[in-house]
């Protein structure tokens, strides 16, 4: 499947939480990419990382498919999130895990 948006639909609708980030959860590429992984940790829920950096037509095109401009990102159930700094607040008022458990994210394994 070559179509960028096509890919990142299936990667979205295939997963229940997924994070599009610079880098890998165990080598993050940027500060804001390490946050979000490490409160998706400290929630223990399982997730799927995309590293936007190892294929450039994921990286423009996930910018487009959310009409969001920046990296990370995070989709939970097929629906967008947002960033690390949405995912901050959201996380710091306790929406973010409340989120994980109202759509019955399973815990990492």
């Amino acid at each position: 499947m070559s179509d960028p948006q096509a890919r990142i639909a299936e990667i979205v609708n295939g997963n229940d939480v997924v994070l599009f980030m610079k880098g890998t959860p165990l080598f993050p590429q940027c500060g804001f990419s390490s946050k979000a992984v490490a409160m998706l940790e400290h929630l223990g829920v399982g997730f799927e990382s995309v590293d936007v950096l190892q294929d450039m037509e994921i990286r423009s095109g996930i910018k487009q498919f959310s009409d969001w401009p920046t990296i990370p990102q995070l989709y939970v159930k097929g629906e967008f999130v947002g960033g690390s700094d949405i995912m901050m607040e959201m996380f710091e008022a306790g929406e973010l895990h409340q989120l994980m458990l109202d759509a019955e994210v399973q815990a990492a394994g």
